[in-house]
């Protein structure tokens, strides 16, 4: 009679699916705490550790991987099963891929912001979708060599990318605020920052006060009235018409504040004949 002693390990990889009604930084930040996801195995391995055999090798061998496979089998075809089960309940969910890519509009909107720091001009451009998100940044130095500067466009490259495919801007701006290395110091040309440790320091800072309305990473209060940054139930239509063509960005939320009275003003169109 051959015997043999295993210890046997199954390494089980699968996914959970969440059906979303809006891709937002609010639904997003809730998925985590889900619980109606569905549960989809993608495989079953099995793992032979700490083996002690007795006996012949080749008998030993043979009754191990026969039983492996058979153990193998019927935990594939129970968890396959159970996730049938689940599928045929819930015939009417959608599965939605969580990699697919949000492209940028050809015509889009946005806004350059120039500033200095120390010796050190850096040039900011940011391109938003048509609701007012943002969608790609792109930074320009002077100053700095070739590679240093293929290195900010790369970056700025996957920045970029990742918001396109659902990055949370607070993710980034947790992730680079406070980072230091030259050029640091005072900065000069932008109206909420005064100093910044790094160039990613400031390009998040900026991103930051200008698209999630962060005043506690500005320098300088705010000009504009403390009103919320999204106030859907007092917008008129007129200043819906006026979000729609202007970069959330540039006035930084604030659309009452930067709007112009143009009521008393007359304009007499002739048409030549």
């Amino acid at each position: 009679m051959k015997k043999f002693v295993v210890e046997t390990y199954y390494t089980c990889t699968f996914k959970t699916i969440h059906s979303l009604d809006d891709l937002n930084e609010t639904e997003l930040s809730k998925i985590d705490n889900r619980s109606d996801g569905e549960v989809e195995v993608i495989d079953v391995k099995l793992n032979n550790r700490k083996t002690k055999k007795l006996g012949d090798k080749k008998t030993t061998k043979s009754n191990k991987n026969d039983l492996g496979t058979s153990v193998t089998e019927n935990i594939s075809s129970k968890i396959l099963a159970k996730s049938e089960n689940q599928v045929t309940e819930k015939t009417t969910n959608i599965k939605v891929k969580n990699n697919s890519r949000f492209k940028m509009p050809d015509r889009r909107k946005g806004y350059i912001q120039k500033a200095q720091i120390g010796d050190h001009k850096v040039y900011l451009h940011t391109g938003e979708y048509d609701d007012g998100k943002i969608g790609e940044i792109f930074i320009d130095t002077n100053k700095e060599g070739e590679l240093v500067k293929a290195m900010m466009n790369n970056f700025a490259i996957a920045i970029s990318l990742g918001l396109q495919y659902g990055v949370p801007l607070d993710e980034y701006v947790d992730a680079f605020i406070d980072t230091k290395f030259e050029p640091s110091g005072n900065v000069v040309g932008n109206d909420r920052i005064l100093s910044a440790s790094s160039i990613l320091d400031y390009v998040f800072r900026e991103l930051a006060i200008s698209y999630l309305g962060r005043e506690e990473l500005a320098h300088t209060p705010s000009i504009a009235s403390s009103k919320s940054v999204v106030n859907e139930n007092t917008d008129d239509k007129f200043l819906k018409i006026v979000k729609n063509i202007t970069s959330k960005g540039f006035v930084r939320s604030n659309y009452e504040e930067k709007l112009v009275d143009l009521s008393d003003v007359r304009i007499n169109l002739k048409t030549k004949n």
